[in-house]
């Protein structure tokens, strides 16, 4: 597959470098000499120094014979006009922008990103993306990861064994045994910052994180026989009211008319906005690493602190000084990938990363097959991936024990309908199912092989 990717910073980079160790042929498009240079010097990519909304540049990155552009500059502009033009001037099939100001994305201007206006295919908005990460991780505390598949029926969780996980040193088909009506499974595993898809006679290990893909409505049973029965925040302090701190507060005030929820905001122009918009957080202007503002906000009783503003030092440093001050959890938003190893020891519960969650979103549409959803883990070690199945779908009408999965993936859940498989060896896969499955980033190809469409199918 040929592939444009406009702008080379950390997301447009996460992108090039998945998409070129895939195989793919991947231009890189950014008017910033030095980003091209250094992304050409790492990978296997062509640069090209302009603005990928110039149809001269467009031209010079192949875009007459390009399968898809992906724009995620950082100029919402930039990146629906480089798609308009290369659909306008290039035809190209498919075209994904990330764009970041919610007024574009307001319901009442639906119609704007049609094929008649702007013809982008893919939206990606960041900000939203992030504050439903942090939705999910603030409802479920006892997992640092977690993931909605097949509209909300089944759940990916990362779950980390702590000296008083009741599992461990558990051979997983002994789990089974010991609760044969937990529809829950073990997929994945990370052990000394290696990640493998587990056998049945495998043990957890105190200080591993293993990766669970359940039915939703036993996520809270499967943390509990993991050790974690951290209930769902009530207070929470969130540092940082920008886009995704707003619109967490937001939705905490739709969806959970008891939680009490403070803001911390170091824009008084910004504080006064999200007020208005806001029916009871409380809204304080000042700076979040001050600790007689945290003090103010009540961190002593708050149990849940959530650092979303825009400078990952100062979420990493407000985060530890409320949980000094006794804050009960603390969840950082951390974009540099090279500060994720050491949060866990800083004291630091979960974290979310901007990058790998737009990484995510875009996968999902880059993926070959009938991929309906992706989550890239482990800095794209591996990935959780949603795939329907079609008649001529490689599973179908055979046990599973028959179809002979490689090492290095798993089945974790089959939906069919409304109902909720945990697959065994004897489980058939039917038409039209949903798969959620656990592949290394080595597999990944070969999931896209077994859920491909073939010509038969039409």
């Amino acid at each position: 597959m040929k592939v444009i990717v406009c702008g080379a910073g950390q997301v447009g980079f996460g992108i090039a470098e998945r998409l070129a160790a895939e195989q793919n042929d991947v231009t890189v498009v950014d008017s910033s000499p030095v980003l091209i240079q250094t992304i050409t010097d790492s990978l296997d990519v062509q640069g090209i120094v302009g603005y990928g909304s110039h149809p001269d540049v467009l031209h010079r990155a192949g875009a007459e014979d390009a399968d898809m552009i992906i724009a995620v500059t950082f100029a919402d502009e930039v990146n629906m006009m480089a798609c308009q033009v290369a659909h306008s001037l290039f035809n190209i099939p498919t075209k994904i922008a990330r764009i970041r100001a919610q007024s574009y994305l307001e319901p009442v201007w639906g119609n704007l990103f049609s094929r008649d206006n702007l013809p982008i295919d893919v939206i990606i908005s960041p900000e939203m993306a992030v504050g439903q990460m942090v939705l999910r991780r603030l409802s479920l505390p006892g997992a640092f990861e977690t993931i909605n598949f097949v509209n909300d029926q089944v759940i990916a969780m990362g779950i980390a064994c702590e000296e008083d996980c009741p599992v461990v040193n558990t051979p997983l088909e002994q789990l089974t045994e010991l609760f044969p009506d937990l529809a829950a499974v073990v997929v994945g595993i990370v052990r000394d910052g290696r990640v493998f898809v587990p056998h049945s006679t495998d043990q957890m290990l105190v200080g591993d994180e293993v990766y669970v893909v359940a039915e939703r409505a036993q996520a809270e049973r499967t943390l509990g026989i993991f050790g974690h029965d951290e209930k769902e925040a009530r207070r929470i302090v969130i540092a940082g009211g920008g886009n995704v701190g707003f619109y967490v507060a937001r939705k905490l005030e739709e969806l959970q008319s008891r939680t009490q929820v403070k803001i911390i905001e170091g824009s008084r122009d910004r504080a006064v906005q999200i007020a208005d918009g806001l029916r009871k957080a409380v809204i304080l202007n000042g700076n979040a690493l001050e600790v007689e503002l945290l003090r103010e906000a009540g961190i002593d009783e708050t149990e849940a602190f959530v650092a979303v503003t825009n400078d990952d030092k100062v979420n990493i440093l407000a985060s530890l000084m409320a949980k000094q001050e006794g804050a009960g959890r603390v969840l950082s938003l951390v974009s540099n990938s090279d500060y994720a190893p050491m949060l866990k020891s800083l004291g630091i519960d979960a974290h979310i990363s901007p990058r790998g969650t737009t990484i995510s979103a875009i996968l999902q549409h880059v993926r070959r097959g009938r991929i309906r959803g992706v989550h890239s883990i482990q800095n794209g070690s591996a990935e959780v991936l949603e795939a329907e199945a079609l008649e001529t779908a490689t599973l179908v009408g055979k046990p599973l024990r028959e179809a002979n999965l490689p090492d290095g993936m798993r089945i974790g859940a089959i939906v069919r309908a409304d109902q909720v498989i945990i697959p065994n060896g004897d489980t058939e896969v039917r038409p039209h199912d949903r798969i959620v499955i656990f592949a290394l980033a080595d597999r990944v190809r070969e999931v896209e092989h077994m859920f491909r469409v073939s010509l038969e199918y039409f």
